[in-house]
């Protein structure tokens, strides 16, 4: 799985047109060209061949945006850009999904990060710590429509905190998906020690969907 790229500080930043249906529909153009180099790089194994540019075409959109190269669910490979739901950018996701050409065997296009189906099999390497998503433990409280959530998993005490900030969060999109995630999470805290009353991410899921009234088919 590999994560979203975000630009770096003191990078550049990249002239992006103002009109977000523009924006898109040259996405799409420079797209077409670039998808062979792009399937040829992750079917060698090295997404990395072809990460600076895709930055590049999502940038050219709007810098504020975030890509990652997934593994699909119906097709091979999943293309995933997010505005992380910032209303800024969301007219600028909402033209790009709206022109993405039909998902195929190979392709699918996606908004937001959608839910992993089994979160819980997903192993995120971070220099030498290694973290499980099925360890990781929730504490939730319903209040109404949404819920506030604290996250423990025993290594969250060996990573920095912008690793553990991004730890904290990663779990919860993958298994709800980002939109789920940022309609019905509130409060979102990092637990230190383990709390008493915990769930899994699954018993998150199941949890929230039946909140939200959402089918988990």
């Amino acid at each position: 799985m590999k994560w979203f790229r975000r630009r770096k500080a003191e990078d550049a930043v990249p002239a992006h047109l103002p009109n977000a249906q523009e924006a898109a529909q040259r996405f799409w153009e420079q797209w077409f060209e670039l998808v062979p180099v792009v399937s040829a790089a992750l079917g060698d194994g090295e997404p990395h061949r072809v990460e600076d540019d895709l930055q590049a075409l999502v940038h050219a959109m709007h810098p504020d945006l975030l890509f990652s190269l997934e593994q699909g669910h119906m097709a091979m490979y999943a293309l995933v850009v997010t505005g992380q739901e910032d209303p800024r950018l969301r007219p600028y996701t909402d033209a790009w999904i709206a022109a993405a050409p039909p998902s195929d065997m190979v392709w699918e296009f996606h908004d937001s990060v959608p839910p992993v189906p089994d979160p819980t099999e997903v192993v995120v390497n971070l220099g030498a710590v290694k973290m499980l998503l099925g360890d990781f433990r929730i504490v939730a409280q319903v209040d109404g429509a949404v819920v506030d959530v604290a996250v423990y998993h025993p290594a969250l005490g060996q990573l920095t905190d912008q690793q553990r900030q991004t730890m904290t969060f990663l779990p919860l999109d993958v298994t709800l998906g980002e939109r789920l995630a940022g309609e019905r999470l509130r409060r979102v805290e990092t637990a230190q020690l383990e709390p008493e009353g915990t769930i899994s991410l699954l018993e998150l899921r199941s949890l929230v969907r039946t909140l939200a009234q959402v089918s988990d088919d």
